[in-house]
Protein backbone atom coordinates (compact mmCIF):
# COMPACT_ATOMS: atom_id res chain seq x y z
CA UNK A 1 0.00 0.00 0.00
CA UNK A 2 1.63 3.25 -1.14
CA UNK A 3 1.34 6.57 0.64
CA UNK A 4 0.74 9.76 -1.35
CA UNK A 5 3.29 12.61 -1.18
CA UNK A 6 0.71 14.68 0.69
CA UNK A 7 0.22 11.87 3.22
CA UNK A 8 3.98 11.50 3.67
CA UNK A 9 4.36 15.23 4.28
CA UNK A 10 1.52 15.18 6.81
CA UNK A 11 3.10 12.20 8.61
CA UNK A 12 6.45 13.99 8.79
CA UNK A 13 4.70 17.10 10.13
CA UNK A 14 2.96 15.04 12.82
CA UNK A 15 6.19 13.32 13.87
CA UNK A 16 8.02 16.66 14.00
CA UNK A 17 5.31 18.22 16.17
CA UNK A 18 5.46 15.28 18.58
CA UNK A 19 9.23 15.66 18.88
CA UNK A 20 8.72 19.40 19.45
CA UNK A 21 6.12 18.92 22.23
CA UNK A 22 3.29 19.88 19.85
CA UNK A 23 4.93 23.03 18.45
CA UNK A 24 4.74 23.48 14.70
CA UNK A 25 8.22 23.38 13.11
CA UNK A 26 9.29 26.62 11.41
CA UNK A 27 12.53 28.50 10.59
CA UNK A 28 11.77 30.93 13.42
CA UNK A 29 11.40 28.10 15.95
CA UNK A 30 14.75 26.73 14.76
CA UNK A 31 16.33 30.16 15.31
CA UNK A 32 14.90 30.48 18.83
CA UNK A 33 16.02 26.97 19.77
CA UNK A 34 19.51 27.63 18.39
CA UNK A 35 19.86 30.73 20.59
CA UNK A 36 19.08 28.61 23.67
CA UNK A 37 21.25 25.79 22.31
CA UNK A 38 24.26 28.11 22.08
CA UNK A 39 23.65 29.21 25.67
CA UNK A 40 24.11 25.57 26.63
CA UNK A 41 27.15 25.18 24.34
CA UNK A 42 28.88 28.09 26.10
CA UNK A 43 29.14 25.79 29.11
CA UNK A 44 32.23 24.52 27.26
CA UNK A 45 34.18 27.30 28.98
CA UNK A 46 32.66 26.95 32.47
CA UNK A 47 35.30 24.59 33.84
CA UNK A 48 38.03 26.51 32.02
CA UNK A 49 36.96 29.73 33.73
CA UNK A 50 36.94 28.05 37.15
CA UNK A 51 40.42 26.61 36.71
CA UNK A 52 41.69 29.88 35.17
CA UNK A 53 40.58 31.87 38.22
CA UNK A 54 41.80 29.23 40.67
CA UNK A 55 45.17 28.28 39.16
CA UNK A 56 46.34 31.00 36.76
CA UNK A 57 45.07 34.03 38.70
CA UNK A 58 45.59 32.24 42.07
CA UNK A 59 42.36 33.55 43.62
CA UNK A 60 40.99 32.23 46.93
CA UNK A 61 37.59 30.48 47.25
CA UNK A 62 36.01 33.65 48.67
CA UNK A 63 37.47 35.77 45.85
CA UNK A 64 36.22 33.34 43.18
CA UNK A 65 32.74 33.39 44.71
CA UNK A 66 32.74 37.20 44.84
CA UNK A 67 33.98 37.55 41.25
CA UNK A 68 31.43 35.00 40.02
CA UNK A 69 28.70 37.06 41.64
CA UNK A 70 29.96 40.27 40.00
CA UNK A 71 30.00 38.54 36.60
CA UNK A 72 26.26 37.96 36.99
CA UNK A 73 25.53 41.72 37.05
CA UNK A 74 24.30 41.95 33.41
CA UNK A 75 21.68 39.32 34.21
CA UNK A 76 20.29 41.58 36.96
CA UNK A 77 19.58 44.45 34.54
CA UNK A 78 17.79 42.38 31.91
CA UNK A 79 14.75 44.71 32.16
CA UNK A 80 16.95 47.48 30.73
CA UNK A 81 17.73 45.33 27.68
CA UNK A 82 14.03 44.54 27.34
CA UNK A 83 13.11 48.24 27.50
CA UNK A 84 15.75 49.12 24.93
CA UNK A 85 14.64 46.32 22.61
CA UNK A 86 10.94 47.22 22.92
CA UNK A 87 11.45 50.99 22.69
CA UNK A 88 14.40 51.55 20.36
CA UNK A 89 14.11 49.51 17.15
CA UNK A 90 17.19 49.40 14.94
CA UNK A 91 16.36 49.87 11.25
CA UNK A 92 12.71 49.48 12.39
CA UNK A 93 13.32 46.02 13.91
CA UNK A 94 13.12 45.28 17.63
CA UNK A 95 14.59 41.78 17.76
CA UNK A 96 16.92 40.79 14.91
CA UNK A 97 19.60 43.53 15.24
CA UNK A 98 19.96 42.96 18.98
CA UNK A 99 20.48 39.23 18.45
CA UNK A 100 23.17 39.98 15.84
CA UNK A 101 24.88 42.40 18.24
CA UNK A 102 24.85 39.90 21.11
CA UNK A 103 26.52 37.22 19.01
CA UNK A 104 29.29 39.51 17.80
CA UNK A 105 29.91 40.80 21.34
CA UNK A 106 30.10 37.25 22.69
CA UNK A 107 32.64 36.17 20.07
CA UNK A 108 34.82 39.22 20.73
CA UNK A 109 34.63 38.79 24.51
CA UNK A 110 35.66 35.13 24.56
CA UNK A 111 38.49 35.91 22.14
CA UNK A 112 39.62 38.62 24.57
CA UNK A 113 39.55 36.10 27.45
CA UNK A 114 41.99 34.00 25.42
CA UNK A 115 44.39 36.82 24.55
CA UNK A 116 44.40 39.90 26.79
CA UNK A 117 43.23 38.76 30.24
CA UNK A 118 46.14 38.36 32.66
CA UNK A 119 44.89 39.82 35.95
CA UNK A 120 41.81 39.97 38.16
CA UNK A 121 40.56 43.35 36.93
CA UNK A 122 40.71 42.50 33.23
CA UNK A 123 39.14 39.08 33.96
CA UNK A 124 36.25 40.80 35.77
CA UNK A 125 35.68 43.27 32.92
CA UNK A 126 35.76 40.69 30.13
CA UNK A 127 33.63 38.20 32.08
CA UNK A 128 31.04 40.96 32.45
CA UNK A 129 31.03 41.41 28.65
CA UNK A 130 30.72 37.64 28.12
CA UNK A 131 27.69 37.63 30.41
CA UNK A 132 26.26 40.76 28.77
CA UNK A 133 26.27 39.11 25.35
CA UNK A 134 24.33 36.08 26.61
CA UNK A 135 21.93 38.22 28.65
CA UNK A 136 20.99 40.33 25.62
CA UNK A 137 20.33 37.31 23.39
CA UNK A 138 18.46 35.63 26.22
CA UNK A 139 16.08 38.54 26.85
CA UNK A 140 15.25 38.75 23.14
CA UNK A 141 14.70 35.00 22.86
CA UNK A 142 12.59 35.06 26.04
CA UNK A 143 10.39 37.81 24.62
CA UNK A 144 9.79 35.76 21.46
CA UNK A 145 8.89 32.72 23.57
CA UNK A 146 6.52 34.73 25.77
CA UNK A 147 4.73 36.21 22.75
CA UNK A 148 4.14 32.73 21.38
CA UNK A 149 3.42 31.03 24.72
CA UNK A 150 0.47 33.34 25.34
CA UNK A 151 -1.32 31.72 22.41
CA UNK A 152 -0.75 28.15 23.57
CA UNK A 153 -3.74 25.91 24.10
CA UNK A 154 -4.31 24.32 27.50
CA UNK A 155 -3.06 21.00 26.15
CA UNK A 156 0.28 22.55 25.14
CA UNK A 157 0.85 24.87 28.11
CA UNK A 158 4.50 25.09 29.08
CA UNK A 159 5.54 23.07 26.02
CA UNK A 160 7.51 25.87 24.35
CA UNK A 161 9.34 26.72 27.59
CA UNK A 162 10.16 23.03 28.07
CA UNK A 163 11.42 22.81 24.50
CA UNK A 164 13.64 25.88 24.83
CA UNK A 165 15.02 24.81 28.20
CA UNK A 166 15.60 21.36 26.74
CA UNK A 167 17.49 22.86 23.79
CA UNK A 168 19.82 24.64 26.21
CA UNK A 169 20.27 21.39 28.14
CA UNK A 170 21.17 19.53 24.91
CA UNK A 171 23.81 22.17 24.18
CA UNK A 172 25.18 21.65 27.66
CA UNK A 173 25.07 17.90 27.16
CA UNK A 174 27.18 18.04 24.01
CA UNK A 175 29.91 20.14 25.61
CA UNK A 176 29.74 18.70 29.14
CA UNK A 177 32.34 15.98 28.77
CA UNK A 178 34.35 17.98 26.23
CA UNK A 179 34.76 20.81 28.75
CA UNK A 180 36.85 18.56 30.95
CA UNK A 181 38.52 16.55 28.19
CA UNK A 182 39.75 19.67 26.40
CA UNK A 183 41.34 20.98 29.61
CA UNK A 184 43.28 17.74 29.93
CA UNK A 185 44.91 18.39 26.54
CA UNK A 186 44.78 22.14 25.91
CA UNK A 187 45.25 25.38 27.80
CA UNK A 188 42.35 27.42 29.15
CA UNK A 189 43.13 30.05 26.50
CA UNK A 190 42.60 27.50 23.71
CA UNK A 191 39.25 26.51 25.22
CA UNK A 192 38.24 30.20 25.31
CA UNK A 193 39.13 30.58 21.61
CA UNK A 194 37.03 27.54 20.68
CA UNK A 195 34.14 28.95 22.72
CA UNK A 196 34.40 32.27 20.84
CA UNK A 197 33.18 30.57 17.64
CA UNK A 198 29.72 29.64 18.94
CA UNK A 199 28.17 33.10 19.56
CA UNK A 200 28.56 33.74 15.82
CA UNK A 201 25.84 31.12 15.28
CA UNK A 202 23.45 33.39 17.20
CA UNK A 203 24.22 36.27 14.85
CA UNK A 204 23.78 34.01 11.83
CA UNK A 205 20.30 32.72 12.73
CA UNK A 206 18.88 36.16 13.59
CA UNK A 207 17.59 36.51 10.05
CA UNK A 208 15.29 33.52 10.52
CA UNK A 209 13.21 35.46 13.05
CA UNK A 210 9.79 36.32 11.57
CA UNK A 211 9.53 40.00 12.45
CA UNK A 212 7.56 42.79 10.84
CA UNK A 213 9.11 46.29 10.67
CA UNK A 214 7.83 48.64 13.38
CA UNK A 215 5.00 50.85 12.12
CA UNK A 216 4.04 52.53 15.40
CA UNK A 217 5.26 56.12 15.44
CA UNK A 218 5.44 56.09 19.25
CA UNK A 219 8.83 54.69 19.97
CA UNK A 220 11.98 55.80 21.74
CA UNK A 221 11.50 57.67 25.01
CA UNK A 222 7.74 57.99 24.47
CA UNK A 223 7.40 54.23 24.04
CA UNK A 224 9.66 53.64 27.04
CA UNK A 225 7.47 55.94 29.16
CA UNK A 226 4.38 53.96 28.18
CA UNK A 227 6.07 50.69 29.07
CA UNK A 228 7.26 51.98 32.43
CA UNK A 229 3.66 52.91 33.23
CA UNK A 230 2.51 49.42 32.26
CA UNK A 231 5.25 47.88 34.39
CA UNK A 232 4.29 50.04 37.35
CA UNK A 233 0.68 49.00 36.93
CA UNK A 234 1.65 45.33 36.63
CA UNK A 235 3.88 45.33 39.71
CA UNK A 236 1.24 47.02 41.83
CA UNK A 237 -0.66 43.73 41.65
CA UNK A 238 -0.06 41.21 44.43
CA UNK A 239 -0.39 38.42 41.88
CA UNK A 240 2.92 39.60 40.36
CA UNK A 241 5.08 41.10 43.12
CA UNK A 242 4.38 38.43 45.75
CA UNK A 243 5.56 35.46 43.60
CA UNK A 244 8.54 37.54 42.47
CA UNK A 245 9.50 38.32 46.08
CA UNK A 246 9.25 34.64 47.00
CA UNK A 247 11.42 33.57 44.08
CA UNK A 248 14.04 36.16 45.02
CA UNK A 249 14.25 34.92 48.62
CA UNK A 250 14.23 31.31 47.38
CA UNK A 251 17.32 31.92 45.23
CA UNK A 252 19.19 34.45 47.43
CA UNK A 253 20.30 32.07 50.18
CA UNK A 254 24.13 31.72 50.36
CA UNK A 255 26.00 29.17 48.26
CA UNK A 256 29.14 27.18 48.98
CA UNK A 257 29.80 26.23 45.34
CA UNK A 258 33.17 27.96 44.99
CA UNK A 259 34.56 26.58 48.24
CA UNK A 260 33.35 23.09 47.34
CA UNK A 261 35.03 23.36 43.92
CA UNK A 262 38.35 24.11 45.62
CA UNK A 263 37.81 21.13 47.95
CA UNK A 264 37.15 18.57 45.20
CA UNK A 265 40.04 19.79 43.04
CA UNK A 266 42.67 20.48 45.74
CA UNK A 267 41.76 18.01 48.50
CA UNK A 268 40.14 15.16 46.54
CA UNK A 269 42.21 15.89 43.41
CA UNK A 270 39.34 15.49 40.94
CA UNK A 271 40.86 16.21 37.52
CA UNK A 272 39.10 18.19 34.72
CA UNK A 273 38.29 15.03 32.74
CA UNK A 274 36.31 13.57 35.65
CA UNK A 275 34.55 16.89 36.31
CA UNK A 276 33.59 16.87 32.63
CA UNK A 277 32.01 13.45 33.12
CA UNK A 278 30.06 14.82 36.10
CA UNK A 279 28.81 17.71 33.93
CA UNK A 280 27.80 15.20 31.25
CA UNK A 281 25.80 13.28 33.83
CA UNK A 282 24.11 16.40 35.21
CA UNK A 283 23.24 17.57 31.67
CA UNK A 284 21.52 14.26 30.97
CA UNK A 285 19.82 14.52 34.35
CA UNK A 286 18.59 18.01 33.44
CA UNK A 287 16.89 16.59 30.34
CA UNK A 288 15.34 13.85 32.47
CA UNK A 289 14.06 16.50 34.89
CA UNK A 290 12.47 18.49 32.05
CA UNK A 291 10.79 15.34 30.70
CA UNK A 292 9.54 14.35 34.16
CA UNK A 293 8.02 17.81 34.68
CA UNK A 294 6.33 17.76 31.25
CA UNK A 295 5.08 14.19 31.74
CA UNK A 296 4.16 13.94 35.42
CA UNK A 297 4.41 17.23 37.35
CA UNK A 298 2.82 19.81 35.04
CA UNK A 299 -0.53 19.36 36.83
CA UNK A 300 0.94 19.46 40.36
CA UNK A 301 0.20 22.74 42.24
CA UNK A 302 3.12 25.17 42.16
CA UNK A 303 3.31 25.43 45.96
CA UNK A 304 3.55 21.66 46.27
CA UNK A 305 6.41 21.41 43.77
CA UNK A 306 8.38 24.21 45.44
CA UNK A 307 7.75 22.92 48.95
CA UNK A 308 8.73 19.31 48.40
CA UNK A 309 11.60 20.02 45.99
CA UNK A 310 13.13 22.48 48.49
CA UNK A 311 12.94 19.99 51.36
CA UNK A 312 14.29 17.11 49.25
CA UNK A 313 17.11 19.26 47.81
CA UNK A 314 18.10 20.34 51.32
CA UNK A 315 18.25 16.75 52.55
CA UNK A 316 20.24 15.65 49.51
CA UNK A 317 22.52 18.67 49.84
CA UNK A 318 23.44 17.49 53.33
CA UNK A 319 24.99 14.38 51.78
CA UNK A 320 27.93 16.57 50.75
CA UNK A 321 28.87 16.54 54.44
CA UNK A 322 29.62 12.84 54.06
CA UNK A 323 32.08 13.65 51.28
CA UNK A 324 33.74 16.50 53.19
CA UNK A 325 34.16 14.41 56.35
CA UNK A 326 35.09 11.31 54.29
CA UNK A 327 32.27 9.38 55.98
CA UNK A 328 31.30 8.01 52.56
CA UNK A 329 34.49 5.94 52.59
CA UNK A 330 33.45 4.36 55.88
CA UNK A 331 30.28 3.03 54.23
CA UNK A 332 32.17 1.74 51.23
CA UNK A 333 31.36 4.42 48.63
CA UNK A 334 34.29 6.02 46.81
CA UNK A 335 34.58 9.80 46.53
CA UNK A 336 34.00 9.85 42.76
CA UNK A 337 30.95 7.60 42.74
CA UNK A 338 29.44 9.47 45.65
CA UNK A 339 29.99 12.88 44.05
CA UNK A 340 28.64 11.70 40.69
CA UNK A 341 25.42 10.20 42.07
CA UNK A 342 24.73 13.18 44.31
CA UNK A 343 25.11 15.62 41.40
CA UNK A 344 22.73 13.61 39.18
CA UNK A 345 19.88 13.56 41.70
CA UNK A 346 20.24 17.25 42.56
CA UNK A 347 20.20 18.18 38.85
CA UNK A 348 16.91 16.32 38.28
CA UNK A 349 15.28 17.96 41.30
CA UNK A 350 16.55 21.37 40.22
CA UNK A 351 14.94 21.15 36.77
CA UNK A 352 11.60 19.93 38.14
CA UNK A 353 11.57 22.89 40.55
CA UNK A 354 12.66 25.47 37.97
CA UNK A 355 10.28 24.69 35.10
CA UNK A 356 7.21 26.08 36.96
CA UNK A 357 9.16 29.34 37.41
CA UNK A 358 9.44 29.81 33.64
CA UNK A 359 5.80 28.95 33.02
CA UNK A 360 4.61 31.22 35.84
CA UNK A 361 6.75 34.15 34.65
CA UNK A 362 5.45 33.83 31.08
CA UNK A 363 1.83 33.72 32.29
CA UNK A 364 2.24 36.93 34.32
CA UNK A 365 3.41 39.07 31.40
CA UNK A 366 0.80 41.44 29.86
CA UNK A 367 0.78 42.07 26.11
CA UNK A 368 2.99 44.90 24.89
CA UNK A 369 5.78 44.61 27.45
CA UNK A 370 6.67 40.93 27.13
CA UNK A 371 10.41 41.41 26.81
CA UNK A 372 10.58 43.91 29.64
CA UNK A 373 8.37 42.29 32.27
CA UNK A 374 9.61 38.76 31.66
CA UNK A 375 13.17 40.12 31.90
CA UNK A 376 12.24 41.90 35.13
CA UNK A 377 10.87 38.72 36.65
CA UNK A 378 13.81 36.57 35.63
CA UNK A 379 16.36 39.26 36.55
CA UNK A 380 14.99 39.11 40.09
CA UNK A 381 16.22 35.50 40.09
CA UNK A 382 19.56 36.57 38.66
CA UNK A 383 19.96 39.31 41.27
CA UNK A 384 19.18 36.66 43.86
CA UNK A 385 21.93 34.50 42.34
CA UNK A 386 24.40 37.36 42.65
CA UNK A 387 23.31 37.88 46.25
CA UNK A 388 23.75 34.16 46.88
CA UNK A 389 27.35 34.20 45.65
CA UNK A 390 28.25 37.34 47.61
CA UNK A 391 26.71 35.94 50.83
CA UNK A 392 28.60 32.73 50.14
CA UNK A 393 31.85 34.67 49.67
CA UNK A 394 31.31 36.47 52.99
CA UNK A 395 30.56 33.23 54.85
CA UNK A 396 33.54 31.50 53.25
CA UNK A 397 35.81 34.34 54.43
CA UNK A 398 34.33 34.50 57.94
CA UNK A 399 34.69 30.74 58.42
CA UNK A 400 38.31 30.82 57.25
CA UNK A 401 37.85 28.40 54.34
CA UNK A 402 40.79 28.86 51.95
CA UNK A 403 42.38 26.95 49.06
CA UNK A 404 44.37 24.90 51.60
CA UNK A 405 42.20 24.99 54.75
CA UNK A 406 38.88 23.11 54.66
CA UNK A 407 38.46 22.57 58.41
CA UNK A 408 35.23 24.59 58.53
CA UNK A 409 33.89 23.56 55.13
CA UNK A 410 31.43 21.20 56.82
CA UNK A 411 29.97 24.14 58.77
CA UNK A 412 29.75 26.26 55.60
CA UNK A 413 27.86 23.43 53.86
CA UNK A 414 25.55 22.98 56.85
CA UNK A 415 24.66 26.69 57.00
CA UNK A 416 24.13 27.08 53.26
CA UNK A 417 21.95 23.97 53.03
CA UNK A 418 19.77 24.81 56.03
CA UNK A 419 19.29 28.35 54.74
CA UNK A 420 17.42 26.99 51.70
CA UNK A 421 14.54 26.13 54.05
CA UNK A 422 14.04 29.78 55.07
CA UNK A 423 11.54 30.66 52.27
CA UNK A 424 9.16 27.77 53.09
CA UNK A 425 6.91 29.82 55.47
CA UNK A 426 6.30 32.18 52.50
CA UNK A 427 4.93 29.51 50.14
CA UNK A 428 1.51 31.19 50.30
CA UNK A 429 2.96 34.01 48.22
CA UNK A 430 2.90 31.65 45.25
CA UNK A 431 -0.30 30.89 43.30
CA UNK A 432 -1.86 27.58 44.33
CA UNK A 433 -2.60 26.46 40.79
CA UNK A 434 -0.50 24.27 38.55
CA UNK A 435 1.33 25.12 35.32
CA UNK A 436 -1.53 23.56 33.32
CA UNK A 437 -4.35 25.56 34.99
Amino acid sequence: MSVSPAGTAKLKQTVAEKLLFGNEPSPELVAILLVYFVQGILGLARLAVSFFLKDELALSPAEVSALTGIALLPWTVKPLFGLISDSFPILRYRRRPYIVFSGLLGAASWAAMATVVHDTWSATAIMLLCTLSVAVSDVIADSLVVERARGESQSKVGSLQSLCWGSSAVGGLITAYLSGGLLENFSTQTVFLITACFPLVVSGVAWLIAEEPVQDERWGLAQMGDQLQQLKSAFSQKAIWMPTAFLFIWQATPTSDSAFFFFITNELEFEPEFLGRVRLGTSIAALVGIWLFQRFFKAVPTRTIFGWSTVIATVLGMTALLLVTHANRAIGIGDRWFSFGDSIILAIMGEIAYMPVLVLAARLCPAGVEATLFALLTSALNLAGLTSYEFGALLTHLLGVTKNNFDNLWLLLLITNLSTLLPLPLLKWLPDNSASD
